[in-house]
């Protein structure tokens, strides 16, 4: 995964720098885990190392049971077949978690990005407490635990969250929608999960965007601004390659950009006309008039789904909001000159409602020279985008030191019991 969260990588399909020993084995054991199936020769290329080299550092992954070589299904040169390096996925796995204002997932994630299994439950917006988020995951967590293959081992546990995080510590220093300020998510998820491992932590857009990057709507762009609805919005952008995370890991508020400064509604920031305020799931809903319906995924894919079928009222809500993210996109556009901008979690549905008015003022507003490229697409991995940004945190252990992290004396695969 392609981030300043997780050292050393890059995530552009480009030739990688060559390293030596760890660092070496380090960058083949990324390139196995993103991309599923490398050849031998692939491999060599591109890490700029010869024959004889990339073999003995297959063989010294494939003897700690990260990867195995097998015949791929094309053939090679004169017919005969070819040999590709895959990640053993049942060797080694992490724990991810989802924490979103209205719902908590838990995942079981192999090597390779493969989520092994799942768990998930509705979230009580703006009513729990840390306590009741960390003992619903912790017993997700000890269930996938206990639910893994003999001899599998948990390398890390990575965690997506609905707010700001600090860069420094991993600390929620914000979630606006309950108000929690200056939480210890992370050690809390930790202790009660008893693994000895420490939880990474990131926002849910920063860790949807690297995701989206590395695996799903922007693999092959350079330059991606990602756009995540959950209830607010929030953003992540990737630039040359690597997340834009600022100073303190806050950058990207795009949720808060302000669209329409003079008589714009009241944002849950203090601010108002913020391009979270104009374009949310709240102000699609009462445009359409469904305040007293269903929230959430299923009040915004009700509109989307109304409007399809002739609902003008829908219609006219999807039209309104799809005017004013056009406006946030066009003027990101123009900043950041990306290759695509995509559309996740709930802005996923409302952007397939809406496209015409948002490509509308994309076309009249973005500089040419910007316009000529650029592609609008909802995510490809759907709503496990910020899933799977948690588990590639998790990871990042294992992918900068294989040998060590395998090594490590503690057994994670048996759960300490929790505390009282």
């Amino acid at each position: 995964m392609s981030s300043s969260l997780l050292p050393g990588v890059t995530g552009m399909r480009r030739q990688v720098p060559p390293a030596t020993g760890q660092l070496r084995l380090g960058t083949l054991l990324r390139e196995v885990h993103r991309d599923g199936a490398v050849s031998r020769t692939e491999l060599a290329d591109r890490m700029g190392v010869n024959r004889s080299t990339i073999l003995t550092l297959i063989a010294k992954l494939a003897a700690t049971g990260l990867v195995r070589e097998e015949t791929s299904a094309t053939t090679g040169r004169a017919g005969r077949p070819s040999l590709v390096v895959r990640p053993a996925t049942g060797q080694v796995y992490v724990l991810a978690f989802d924490v979103a204002v209205d719902r908590l997932v838990a995942a079981r994630v192999g090597l390779g990005g493969t989520v092994l299994e799942r768990r998930e439950t509705a979230r009580r917006r703006g009513q729990d407490d840390l306590d009741e988020v960390v003992t619903a995951l912790a017993e997700f967590g000890g269930a996938l635990v206990a639910a893994a293959p003999p001899g599998a081992k948990c390398v890390g546990v990575g965690a997506s969250y609905c707010g700001l995080i600090g860069a420094a510590d991993g600390k929620v220093r914000l979630e606006p929608t309950i108000g929690w300020t200056d939480v210890d998510f992370g050690p809390a998820l930790g202790r009660r999960l008893g693994l000895g491992l420490p939880v990474a932590v990131g926002n849910e857009a920063h860790l949807g965007a690297l995701a989206e990057h590395e695996r799903g709507a922007g693999v092959g762009s350079r330059n991606l601004v990602y756009l995540h609805g959950d209830v607010g919005v929030g953003g992540g952008i990737i630039v040359g390659g690597r997340l834009l995370d600022g100073d303190d890991g806050y950058a990207a508020e795009l949720g808060h950009m302000i669209v329409n400064p003079y008589g714009g509604r009241p944002c849950n920031c203090g601010s108002r006309g913020c391009l979270e305020a104009e374009v949310g799931e709240s102000a699609l809903l009462e445009a359409a008039g469904r305040t007293g319906g269903p929230i959430g995924r299923e009040g915004v894919r009700a509109v989307v789904e109304a409007a399809e079928n002739g609902d003008a009222a829908a219609r006219a809500a999807l039209d309104r909001v799809g005017d004013w993210l056009g406006i946030g996109v066009t003027n990101l556009i123009n900043l950041f000159n990306p290759g695509v901008v995509v559309f996740g979690g709930m802005l996923s549905e409302i952007y397939r409602g809406s496209a015409a008015q948002v490509s509308a003022r994309v076309n009249a507003g973005v500089l040419p020279v910007s316009r000529e490229r650029v592609a609008l697409r909802t995510a490809a991995l759907g709503y496990d985008s910020t899933l799977a940004g948690a588990a590639e945190l998790g990871f990042a252990a294992l992918l900068t030191d294989p040998l060590g992290t395998t090594r490590a004396d503690q057994d994670p695969t048996v759960p300490a019991a929790l505390p009282e």
